[in-house]
């Protein structure tokens, strides 16, 4: 939001990743805080087409603050593998890089990443098989203009985290910003979710 002065499309994000493909499931990983109801924004991306797995966000007694779905999303890539082609990740975090290998290399999984370029690990992109730079086109971006005058969009789309600025970064612990992995059924390469065999 911050380098693009708007708000993720999720609907663009999705189209894209299954690229022509039958898509067989999308999850999108998010953390519910006190501080800002988000409800209406799991249900639009439901509606989009996406599965919604929530949590709610830790906090100890010290005040420290915990939320993220590095773990739930691992788990649910290396459970789905022997059943599909591709999976698809919509984050640049680096430290995805083990899973990925792992799908690759353990599971024979095509993997594939979509996120902006300016903000995802180097070793990330080399190491998966084809990387989405949301950077090069606009379809992945909506501006201000296009919320005001679809109020569906405005819906859809929400700020995302400060410390999150890919669609799929869950790390921050008060982000609401959703993971994505989507499953597909196809024989040609997916994008950031899986693709059912």
């Amino acid at each position: 939001r911050y380098n693009h002065h708007g708000h993720v499309n999720y609907e663009s994000l999705l189209k894209r990743a299954v690229n022509g493909r039958i898509l067989t499931r999308a999850l999108t990983y998010v953390i519910r805080t006190e501080e800002i109801n988000k409800e209406a924004f799991f249900e639009a991306l439901g509606n989009i087409g996406f599965e919604v797995k929530a949590k709610d966000l830790q906090v100890f007694s010290g005040g420290a603050k915990k939320g993220d779905w590095d773990v739930g999303l691992a788990i649910d890539a290396v459970q789905v593998a022997h059943k599909v082609d591709t999976i698809v990740i919509a984050s640049g975090d680096g430290d995805y890089i083990p899973l990925v290998e792992h799908l690759q290399q353990a599971l024979g999984c095509r993997v594939e990443c979509i996120s902006f370029g300016s903000s995802t690990s180097a070793k990330l992109i080399e190491s998966v098989d084809e990387f989405i730079d949301m950077d090069k086109s606009s379809t992945f971006i909506l501006k201000r203009k296009e919320r005001e005058d679809n109020g569906q969009e405005r819906t859809i789309q929400q700020p995302l985290s400060r410390h999150a600025p890919q669609p799929t970064t869950h790390s921050s612990p008060t982000t609401t910003q959703p993971s994505q992995t989507l499953k597909t059924r196809t024989r040609t390469p997916h994008y950031g979710y899986r693709t059912q065999r």
